[in-house]
């Protein structure tokens, strides 16, 4: 037997509030299955177990707060492999009738199947074994699920669940205006107290504030700047987008991650974690990118493997990251896990940001606008399109020539984008 505990979701996390779960006593988990949703200081965060077998006891009610390592659950024995590496069941012996193997679904798909009102043990599942995937959810859900991208989008900003929202379009095509309608209805409802936004925002600046101060206090940093001509990248990247839909053009926030990352790769001092007085190289480059969040504060989750994605899949987990991360649906490995951050105020219009490390890491790597200034090249006065970026380093992992090393391989990959 096994017992899930309340995760650490990040050096300056203490405590969580379990907010669902999303499996009940009974439920097959497997390793990697997202079981729970937990509220931190900064977001909720979808938790995956570490175990896979049979959840035989949920041990804290949803709601509450408890510190970090505190038991949530008890997983007995060990699930049935999935069923690519199961072999065929053995026939029946005769006279002894065949057992129907229960309905099954992924853990995820409690959340969907609730919010749209499907009921999961009527849902034929196409995935292995029989079990029920979230293509077969939205077949089933098909029929009052039609909504337009506006109208999911505006639901999610608004918190409407969809399956109570009747569709005035086409078909009964759920519109923004019903969704709109919808929300307004909502608040002549009496509705429980929630925290106001301001106050989670609040709560949340007031977390990261102690982590910087830690990180001022304890990590003895040190700051370099380089000024990069992105000249050749902005063209090939402008030739690029030119004749793609926009769904599939990149932003030039993909080529700077994208640089990061392998330049990490290639300068690995800069990427771990300074833990027992010593540093402990990543085993990956899992990129952590600064979000900032609706209505205030920040987080940073990780593009994982960040070095090893092409430009078009790096783009699209950005997007996916952003917009979850803003919905609040963030995993667990997304928040504990980054070895190196990433902080982008180009889009904000300042020239360059000097950033505090987020401990144990031990680099953090800004970047400010892209601007057209004037440079020197081939002897000549010209007008490029450059970038300050700027390393904070810590000095117990790195010294000043390692950092420096670090920025111009950043530098220097910029300027073939094409390789990236």
């Amino acid at each position: 037997m096994s017992e899930f505990r309340m995760p650490s979701l990040g050096a300056d996390m203490e405590q969580g509030t379990l907010l669902e779960w999303l499996v009940h006593p009974g439920d097959t988990v497997h390793r990697g299955d997202i079981v729970a949703v937990v509220d931190t200081a900064k977001a909720a965060v979808e938790v995956e177990c570490f175990a896979s077998g049979v959840v035989e006891q949920l041990l804290v009610e949803p709601g509450a707060k408890v510190p970090v390592g505190t038991p949530l659950a008890t997983i007995a024995g060990e699930a049935a492999p999935p069923a690519a590496q199961t072999p065929p069941a053995a026939a029946p012996e005769p006279g002894v009738p065949a057992l129907s193997p229960p309905p099954q679904w992924f853990p995820p798909l409690r959340h969907l199947a609730r919010q749209y009102h499907v009921d999961l043990a009527s849902v034929h599942g196409t995935g292995p074994s029989g079990r029920v995937t979230h293509a077969d959810v939205e077949r089933a859900a098909a029929p009052r699920r039609r909504v337009s991208p506006l109208a999911r989008r505006i639901a999610a900003e608004l918190g409407v669940d969809l399956g109570a929202v009747t569709g005035t379009g086409p078909g009964g095509a759920i519109a923004a205006g019903d969704v709109r309608h919808a929300a307004a209805a909502r608040i002549a409802e009496p509705a429980p107290p929630k925290p106001e936004p301001s106050n989670r925002a609040a709560a949340m600046r007031a977390a990261v504030a102690a982590l910087m101060a830690r990180s001022k206090r304890e990590i003895p940093h040190y700051y370099l700047t380089e000024s990069v001509d992105l000249g050749r990248a902005v063209d090939w990247l402008t030739a690029r987008n030119r004749h793609l839909p926009v769904p599939r053009r990149l932003v030039p926030a993909a080529l700077l991650l994208k640089a990061v990352a392998v330049a990490a790769a290639k300068v690995p001092d800069v990427n771990g974690f300074w833990v027992d007085d010593r540093f402990a190289p990543a085993a990956a480059v899992n990129l952590g990118v600064a979000v900032s969040l609706r209505g205030g504060g920040l987080v940073a989750p990780a593009i994982h493997a960040a070095d090893t994605l092409d430009l078009d899949q790096l783009m699209a987990r950005l997007r996916d990251l952003v917009a979850r991360a803003r919905a609040g649906r963030l995993r667990r490995t997304e928040l504990s896990d980054p070895s190196l951050t990433v902080s982008n105020l180009g889009d904000q219009g300042v020239d360059s940001i000097i950033g505090v490390i987020y401990p144990p890491q031990v680099a953090l790597v800004g970047f400010g606008k892209i601007a057209d200034r004037p440079v020197a090249v081939a002897g000549l006065i010209g007008v490029r399109p450059t970038v300050t970026a700027t390393l904070a380093a810590d000095h117990r992992a790195t010294d000043g020539a390692t950092g420096a090393r670090y920025l111009h391989t950043i530098a220097q990959l910029l300027q073939t984008p094409e390789d990236l």
